[in-house]
């Protein structure tokens, strides 16, 4: 099994604005990449993340750490989401990733070991 990350993306107040319909569409995907995933793999770990206005950045300049307020970048669509699976190859990945909700786009990432850093 390899391991992947798939982050979910969308355009900020879809979910507000969606229908009761719409969002019972939201649910019904996000099922049935759950049903995929147990039959093809398994979920390590998954969460909703908070909406970037909430976020904090933190920054080297200079040699030191500055924070500040918002996401990294500027961008019209926001990480609203991740996955963290395992899965037989990015055949599967890319197919149970078809499976979430239409309105997001969804970035597939491996994740890698790094030799000489372990962690708990």
């Amino acid at each position: 099994m390899k391991r992947y990350v798939l982050l979910l993306a969308h355009l900020p107040g879809d979910w507000e604005s969606a229908s009761e319909a719409e969002q019972q569409e939201y649910f019904d995907a996000h099922t049935a990449f759950e049903e995929y995933l147990n039959t093809h793999g398994k979920r390590l770990a998954s969460a909703a993340l908070a909406d970037a206005d909430v976020a904090t950045t933190v920054r080297h300049r200079d040699g030191a750490a500055v924070v500040s307020d918002g996401p990294f970048a500027e961008t019209a669509e926001v990480l609203g989401g991740y996955y963290d699976v395992e899965l037989p190859d990015l055949d599967h990945a890319i197919e149970a990733a078809s499976l979430l909700p239409a309105a997001y786009a969804v970035e597939i990432r491996p994740t890698m070991l790094i030799e000489g850093y372990e962690h708990a």
